[in-house]
């Protein structure tokens, strides 16, 4: 049993929502986009989104400069 964060493999937690696992790698970045499998999560769906076993989740940086 196991994910993939960012090409990583971590340790699936029964239950974790998206929130959760940000906060479990660390990821302090205000703006953030996060995929399961290719598909986007809306950031209002975060705490409501689980992530399943054996999926693909990206979490993408947004990083304003000028």
């Amino acid at each position: 049993m196991g994910i993939k964060v960012n090409t990583k493999p971590v340790d699936w937690v029964e239950g974790e929502t998206v929130t959760q696992l940000l906060s479990r790698m660390t990821y302090t970045f205000p703006l953030v986009v996060v995929k399961i499998d290719g598909e986007v999560i809306p950031k209002s769906e975060y705490p409501n989104t689980y992530i399943p076993d054996d999926s693909e989740v990206e979490v993408i940086h947004l990083i304003s400069g000028g």
